[in-house]
């Protein structure tokens, strides 16, 4: 599945990316040259935005852990058993990936709900609405939701043992023991 070229979505969450980062190694830089070289003008608030930047920027690229085969999961056991059942282990793992982020997208939301009832700002100088900050939860949520319902729909409807099995048969010596031998898939 990590083939498969990229889409419109998956450029503009990787430019959106490289954007929020570019931002934040440039507040970095700023603050660093102000804090050395020109005290008097230094930027106090550089921490708590680069956090934020860098926050949204790992929910946002999240989803494209899902797309490529790179969140944790039990490859391991994925590798012993034959394509189809690496199919529906794969359907179950998704339905429980979607189960986990219902719930990211409905809690958060209740975060950001919550932030903006009670109008909440940093403790910092900047008093930055940390509605937004905590935005970044569900928004993350609801793209590796959206990648997950299209994983889902993959194998449960669009499997193909050649490209979506996960691994190679496994050579005798690197069996587990007492698992005995396996055989070509």
């Amino acid at each position: 599945m990590a083939g498969r070229p990229d889409t419109i979505w998956d450029r503009i969450e990787r430019t959106l990316v490289g954007i929020l980062g570019a931002l934040a190694m440039i507040v970095g830089l700023v603050q660093v040259v102000g804090r050395y070289f020109f005290p008097a003008v230094a930027i106090s608030w550089a921490e708590e935005v680069i956090v934020y930047l860098i926050v949204w920027a790992v929910m946002i690229i999240s989803s494209q852990l899902v797309r490529t085969d790179g969140h944790v999961r039990p490859d391991l056991i994925l590798r012993l058993v034959p394509p189809a059942g690496q199919r529906w282990l794969e359907a179950f793992n998704c339905v429980v990936a979607l189960v986990f982020c219902f719930g990211m997208v409905w809690y958060g939301w209740e975060i950001v709900d919550t932030s903006l009832m009670l109008d909440e700002t940093s403790s910092g100088r900047l008093q930055f609405p940390m509605w937004i900050y905590y935005a970044s939860l569900p928004a993350g949520g609801a793209l590796i939701t959206v990648r997950y319902l299209i994983r889902l729909y993959r194998y449960l409807f669009r499997f193909d043992p050649a490209t979506m099995a996960v691994g190679h048969a496994i050579a005798a010596h690197e069996v587990p023991l007492g698992l005995g031998p396996v055989q070509d898939r």
